[in-house]
């Protein structure tokens, strides 16, 4: 069957009595090409060159299952998450060759992550392969890299084009922000391919890309508390037009403005410096020292 194919995508909808539901953030791929290299950057990222299937992978927000075929004919264990109780029965069919599938009619925003993956993926570890709703691909994001406990090796996702450049970002770049600094922290992300829009339907307003994140087995920057670091990350760029030290003087008003900037100071940084210009290490230094300075 070929999902990917405009007639027989209108036929199965059809059938099911089901349409692209925005509020989902809900479109499809049409062009067979751009599942297979999805999953392949997946695959061979995780095991190398396909050649037989092996590894885990988990996938948010299935569709109508044209990715989810392409992970099945490379990974041995495949998991999709799916908040559309409508497109249950579809899958049933869309996947029903593939025994090594199973389809989770969850919300995954709601999921025991780690209990899920206890439960769906008992040892080993995995991949997260997936074209990500777009209205919340920040979220889901951060749910997978924070909560995931070390289990995920790399995270390979469709998002909008603007998202991506603002995923892989540097410091003192006009995309880097605080999703930057964050998802930096557990990995090094890079930017895979674009994919127009008219690859979709209904064929969405934005160009998308794919983008891959491969975390890391260890954080290579030392952080005393990760709480404090995303409160830093956070106030930092809560107020971008202000210095870091009045920046930061909204979730920190304990430690004061002056021992702030003195903190600043010691690390090697300018008293007037933005947030925008400082690395995830200077960030982990941050919060280790303010850490360090609540405690006294």
């Amino acid at each position: 069957m070929d999902l990917c194919n405009i007639a027989t995508v209108r036929k199965l909808m059809e059938k099911y009595g089901i349409a692209a539901k925005k509020g989902y953030g809900q479109n499809f791929l049409i062009n067979p090409s751009v599942p297979a290299d999805i999953a392949e950057e997946s695959y061979s990222y995780h095991m190398g060159p396909s050649g037989g299937k092996s590894g885990s992978v988990l996938e948010i927000g299935p569709g109508i299952g044209c990715l989810t075929c392409e992970l099945a004919e490379r990974y041995e264990r495949v998991r999709a998450v799916e908040i559309d109780r409508g497109l249950i029965p579809l899958l049933g069919e869309t996947l029903a060759d593939y025994p090594n599938t199973q389809v989770i009619n969850t919300d995954f925003m709601k999921l025991d992550l780690p209990a899920f993956l206890s439960e769906h993926f008992p040892e080993g570890k995995i991949s997260v392969c997936a074209n990500l709703p777009y209205y919340i691909t920040t979220p889901i994001l951060m749910k997978l890299i924070e909560e995931g406990e070390g289990r995920f090796d790399s995270i390979t996702i469709m998002v909008q084009d603007e998202v991506a450049t603002r995923l892989c970002a540097a410091p003192g770049d006009a995309d880097y922000g605080s999703v930057t600094a964050s998802v930096h922290y557990y990995g090094n992300c890079r930017k895979l391919f674009k994919v127009a829009p008219g690859n979709f339907l209904p064929a969405p307003k934005v160009t998308s890309a794919v983008i891959r994140i491969e975390l890391y087995e260890e954080p290579p920057y030392h952080c005393v508390d990760v709480e404090t670091l995303r409160r830093v990350i956070a106030a930092a760029f809560g107020m971008r037009r202000k210095t870091l030290v009045n920046a930061l003087m909204a979730s920190f008003s304990d430690i004061g403005k002056d021992r702030i900037g003195e903190i600043l100071v010691e690390l090697g940084m300018d008293i007037g410096v933005r947030g925008e210009r400082l690395s995830t290490e200077e960030f982990c230094n941050l919060a280790n020292a303010f850490y360090e300075e609540r405690k006294k």
